[in-house]
């Protein structure tokens, strides 16, 4: 699955990451108390497959990341259905 960052330093870049279902912070375990990007959304394909997921910078609103997510048209590039991630 692609995941996909909004906000902070690394605002609008993308990586890999494997597994079925998307850590709920990323880096998922830093040891160090250091804040994290936190999972937003999760795009699924029709066959239930996470396409992608959407992580915002700390200091960001829920609904700062989702109209960027919207604007960025994740669901339409990864023909998958959005979901948000309810922490």
């Amino acid at each position: 699955m692609r995941a996909l960052f909004v906000g902070g330093v690394v605002d609008n870049s993308e990586m890999d990451i494997e597994g079925a279902q998307p850590p709920v912070h990323y880096p998922q375990d830093t040891g160090g108390g250091h804040s994290r990007y936190r999972l937003h959304q999760v795009g699924k394909q029709a066959d239930g497959t996470v396409a992608y997921a959407v992580y915002g910078a700390p200091d960001m609103a829920d609904d700062e990341v989702s109209r960027v997510a919207d604007e960025r048209a994740y669901a339409r590039r990864f023909e998958a259905e959005p979901e948000v991630f309810v922490h």
